[in-house]
């Protein structure tokens, strides 16, 4: 029985690259689902898609080849397979978009690099490796073959590395940094609730929050549909982490004008630090 292959990149459908890549897939595991996890990944963030596949996991099946696709240098960084200690399959460019996947599946345990005349489709495009590289890696493994065909072994301590950089927390101030914006405006923060409750905002009602671009005072709140007017709200978005919203269809990221990779400060509102 062959494994699912689940697929993410920043190709977008503009062009054919995600359906060459099925295609090839199809070709060589015709018996293996493709399950599409998302291939709107801001174009060339290797952060935004390692969050999305690292985030994902809990959901996905464990047998499944997890194959991810956000290669800024593609032709440059080397074209790995990973093998995770708790046995997933990995596979991808070597530059951190697979790191916090492997590193919540227990860390890698070893690792090829893909290069099997046997396995890559020749001649190689040196600007779409995914199809002609990382596809048939991923359908080779679908169908149930070695890591080991697909190249040679390499030592997982010379692997790329991706760490989401932890905010910095004190008592009523939480420095923090945009991880995402997605397309309706809300801002994803690298916090989450034991954040909040180490700076002990968790219990407050509105939540101060700043950026280079602009303050507003969000109430904490559990979905969308809590929000009245023109409120900002602090939700738990269902990836875990803390995202700023508007009620609909307001646009927090416009309003804040704010980008991905931004600070933005959480204080206590001064009218709740003086009562």
């Amino acid at each position: 029985m062959s494994r699912p292959i689940v697929f993410l990149s920043d190709f977008g459908y503009r062009n054919e690259w995600v359906g060459i890549c099925h295609a090839v897939i199809n070709k060589l595991a015709p018996e293996a689902t493709v399950v599409d996890l998302s291939h709107g990944v801001p174009p060339l963030d290797v952060r935004a898609g390692a969050l999305v596949l690292a985030d994902s996991l809990p959901f996905i099946r464990h047998d499944a080849v997890l194959l991810a696709v956000v290669d800024p240098s593609v032709g440059r960084d080397r074209d790995i397979a990973v093998e995770t200690a708790d046995s997933r399959l990995l596979v991808g460019p070597d530059n951190g978009v697979l790191a916090p996947a492997w590193r919540a599946s227990g860390g890698a345990a070893r690792a090829v690099s893909i290069s099997s005349s046997q396995i890559v489709l020749e001649p190689v495009s040196p600007s779409l490796h995914a199809r002609d590289v990382l596809s048939p890696a991923a359908a080779h493994l679908a169908n149930g073959g070695s890591l080991d065909d697909l190249g040679d072994a390499l030592d997982v301590e010379s692997l790329t590395t991706l760490r989401i950089p932890d905010p910095e927390v004190e008592q009523g101030k939480i420095a923090c940094e945009v991880l995402d914006l997605n397309r309706f405006g809300n801002v994803q923060l690298n916090v989450r609730s034991s954040h909040l409750a180490a700076a002990g905002l968790d219990r407050l009602d509105r939540i101060a929050v700043a950026s280079q671009g602009g303050e507003a005072f969000a109430r904490q709140v559990s979905t969308y549909a809590d929000l009245e007017g023109d409120e900002w709200g602090l939700m738990v978005d269902p990836r875990g982490w803390l995202s700023v919203i508007r009620e609909n269809p307001g646009n927090a990221a416009a309003d804040l004008g704010i980008e991905t990779g931004d600070l933005v400060w959480l204080t206590i509102v001064r009218e709740q630090a003086a009562s």
